[in-house]
């Protein structure tokens, strides 16, 4: 069995799913990224989040199917003070992150 990142002990690669999240709305200086990547390792989620000039903010997230539609479920409220419209959600091929980061 292929064991990945520590998070992942015992989930096998194919149980694994990476996405591209997209998040709209009043996403920036919100508190936005460090809510999520609190919320991402919390929920043992691997990956990266960063501010887009458009104003949005872009999230790749790995992890298993529960801990991903629960960070999704998370995306879709934002941080406290945020204001999501709406979030595109693609699935990718994974790309065997480590650790969660917020990119600048």
């Amino acid at each position: 069995m292929e064991v990945g990142p520590p998070y992942f002990v015992g989930i096998t690669q194919d149980m694994r799913k990476t996405y591209e999240i997209k998040v709209y709305g009043r996403v920036q200086g919100v508190n936005f990224r460090r809510s999520a990547a609190f919320r991402a390792k919390l929920l043992g989620v691997v990956g990266f989040v960063r501010n887009e000039p458009d104003g949005s903010v872009f999230v790749e997230a790995e992890g298993d199917d529960v801990a991903l539609q629960k960070f999704l479920n998370w995306c879709k409220k934002g941080s406290l003070i945020a204001r999501v419209d709406r979030i595109d959600v693609e699935e990718i091929s994974g790309k065997d992150y480590s650790e969660f980061r917020i990119e600048r």
